[in-house]
């Protein structure tokens, strides 16, 4: 089953622990497993700045799905594999949609295997927490106080906000009833008061990009591990989808089994379980 079946879980709220870091206990889970032959990885929301570092102790050799799927990276070679760009006329419609609701949203533009994100204004307050958390991260660069952040080079990926959640809800109504993206709207799962706006090129999603890594890995199977809104579409294109019990209800509502906690590795003891003779 090992060599069939590709393996794909959430990081944060799924596979981390409560400091969102990965546990000894799933390090040692895990790797026996990967060693063997285990088809093994992560789709999350993340960069590649947070995501190579945390898992830097795990012994995965495959591609990591990163910011909901609109960019794959090369674990190996260190360089996005596979990237979808939000082309500039719909990064001039977006941040216009933001202006006239008073703030404007962060920008990833790729710049080889870097990103350099870009933001003009103030930084709401978990937003300026966000920054400071990841300021000298070696993958990615922060560009504040760019009066040119809409027109800065480089290939778009991402517009990226987080606020109070009902103050993104009508710039997420606005932007996907008037303009062509894949937009990811979410609670904060630290602080259910705050939400995530996560805006992508037409067509991105963790769905698509599984399927794509299917395709690339010839796996007949895939078994999927999420707890959050954006993990619903990825758990529906999968031969199993797995709930963490910390999950929001709609996302156990969209499993097809929900196990422990992910303060506990339930996702590596349940890969061991079904795995191991």
């Amino acid at each position: 089953m090992k060599d069939t079946t590709l393996f794909i879980s959430d990081l944060d709220g799924t596979l981390l622990d409560a400091d969102s870091r990965i546990s000894q206990e799933t390090v040692d889970i895990l790797n026996p497993l990967l060693d063997d032959g285990l088809l093994f990885t992560v789709a999350t929301a993340r960069t590649p700045a947070t995501v190579v570092p945390m898992l830097s102790s795990l012994h995965t050799t495959l591609p990591f799905i990163v910011l909901n799927g609109a960019a794959t990276w090369d674990s190996q070679r260190g360089e996005y594999s596979h990237v979808n760009v939000i082309d500039h006329d719909t990064v001039l419609a977006v941040c216009a949609v933001y202006e006239r609701h008073g703030f404007h949203p962060l920008i990833y533009r790729r710049h080889g295997h870097l990103i350099h994100t870009h933001h003009y204004g103030t930084l709401s307050p978990q937003e300026q927490k966000f920054v400071e958390e990841r300021q000298g991260l070696e993958l990615k660069k922060f560009f504040l106080g760019d009066a040119n952040y809409k027109h800065s080079p480089g290939d778009a990926m991402l517009i990226f906000s987080m606020q109070d959640y009902e103050r993104l809800r009508p710039i997420y109504e606005e932007v996907t009833a008037t303009i062509p993206c894949s937009a990811v709207f979410y609670h904060d799962i630290f602080d259910p008061a705050s939400g995530l706006l996560e805006i992508y090129a037409p067509g991105v999603s963790k769905a698509e990009a599984v399927k794509r890594m299917q395709a690339q890995m010839g796996a007949e199977e895939v078994v999927v591990f999420g707890d959050n809104r954006n993990d619903i579409p990825m758990m529906q294109v999968a031969t199993q989808s797995i709930a963490v019990e910390n999950a929001f209800p709609e996302v156990k509502a969209a499993a097809t089994k929900v196990i422990g906690p992910n303060t506990t590795a339930s996702v590596p003891k349940y890969i061991a379980k079904i795995t191991q003779p």
